[in-house]
């Protein structure tokens, strides 16, 4: 019997036999990818999905403050042309974060308070999803 579990050890990787003995259950072969990833990165997971609610939130504020029309300039997002125009307007704002982005990683910190890295990376991630949902018909009134 000893030399039975000896091989079954042998296949194991040392974190499953460590879940095993803790009675920590792996994922099962047809979980998800999410899963499997949730599972083998808890920590990483859970901070991914602690700055996503700090970009909804960001994203919320901005809205509340701007409105619609800041992204649509006026136009009426059902028209190719003028979802073309809003786009065109994303991708300058786009450049503009990436060019602070870059400033602040030359100067080594931020001259406009509450404009450092972080807040620079959430409003890239933001317009990519702002990018997503105009591209998408969902940002209309």
């Amino acid at each position: 019997m000893g030399s039975s579990i000896d091989k079954y050890e042998e296949v194991m990787s040392d974190r499953e036999i460590m879940d095993a003995k803790s009675g920590k259950l792996a994922p099962h072969l047809n979980s998800t990818p999410v899963e499997i990833f949730e599972y083998e990165y808890p920590e990483l997971s859970d901070e991914f999905k602690q700055i996503q609610h700090e970009m909804y939130e960001m994203f919320a504020r901005k809205h509340m403050d701007y409105g619609l029309n800041n992204i649509a300039l006026g136009g009426d997002l059902t028209q190719t042309e003028d979802k073309k125009f809003s786009l065109t307007g994303l991708c300058i704002r786009l450049t503009d974060k990436i060019s602070r982005l870059k400033n602040l990683l030359i100067n080594g910190r931020s001259f406009v308070q509450g404009e450092g890295m972080e807040d620079t990376f959430i409003d890239i991630a933001n317009y990519g999803i702002i990018g997503l949902l105009v591209g998408r018909d969902k940002w209309k009134k």
